[in-house]
């Protein structure tokens, strides 16, 4: 007994030796992998009444699926994911907003406290290698008026300016801050307006050319000045060099 109780703590001692040691020689260990995917379709109630902005008048359900990062739900997403680098994606968030008012009754089950709604949200960048999750800030993104196009790390939609009295054809490259593209298509009514209020956009390669479908109007084809992705993918510390 005494003879393996010894040996363990010899192994102990050797284990932190060698760990003294590369980290006296700038080396570090192995980062532990993140293992990040979407879970399964899981459909929920949604309507108008819950989601004025993004919910068409007929729909009933919204399919949604789990973030998982290292086993643990992250986000509710929504609709397909797309692949900007062989790291990245980006997918978009499923809310669930409380929808209590505060004069509603505790005992009333259908509008009292803990009352919530699944609305449709803003797009998430995923980083697979970090499991960091972050919200894109598409220049005029109108939940109720933009579907996204994507191709490489261009979004391609019909953006609504900040007064409500424009509809714009935009064209957003994630890390980018101002739009790549933004024209004007129309004026736009917000409360009487087609529905949808654009299809959704086409790409073509070459040359990189993006064509919207207002509802008020004939298509339109715009070239894009393409240029190199511009998205930093960093690890979640900086690399310790090796001393020489």
């Amino acid at each position: 007994m005494q003879l393996t109780l010894r040996r363990s703590c010899l192994a102990a001692l050797l284990a932190a030796g060698a760990m003294t040691s590369a980290s006296a020689y700038g080396v570090t260990p192995p980062k532990k992998p993140h293992v990040v995917v979407l879970g399964a379709v899981r459909s929920v109630a949604y309507s108008k009444v819950g989601d004025p902005a993004g919910a068409a008048p007929d729909e009933a359900k919204l399919p949604t699926r789990a973030l998982l990062v290292d086993g643990r739900v992250s986000e509710w997403t929504t609709g397909e994911a797309h692949d900007v680098t062989d790291r990245s994606f980006v997918v978009r968030r499923a809310l669930r907003v409380n929808d209590a008012l505060p004069s509603d009754k505790a005992g009333d089950k259908s509008t009292g406290p803990g009352h919530w709604v699944w609305q449709r949200g803003p797009w998430l960048l995923v980083d697979r290698a970090t499991g960091r999750v972050t919200a894109l800030k598409l220049p005029d993104y109108d939940p109720g008026a933009s579907q996204v196009a994507w191709f490489r790390d261009y979004a391609a939609y019909c953006g609504v300016t900040a007064t409500g009295k424009s509809l714009f054809a935009v064209v957003a490259q994630v890390g980018v801050r101002k739009p790549v593209l933004a024209k004007k298509l129309a004026a736009y009514d917000l409360e009487n307006h087609a529905r949808p209020v654009c299809g959704t956009a086409e790409w073509q390669r070459e040359p990189l050319r993006v064509t919207f479908h207002p509802s008020s109007k004939d298509a339109v084809s715009f070239d894009v000045v393409g240029g190199s992705a511009v998205l930093v993918e960093d690890d979640e510390e900086p690399e310790v060099p090796a001393k020489p």
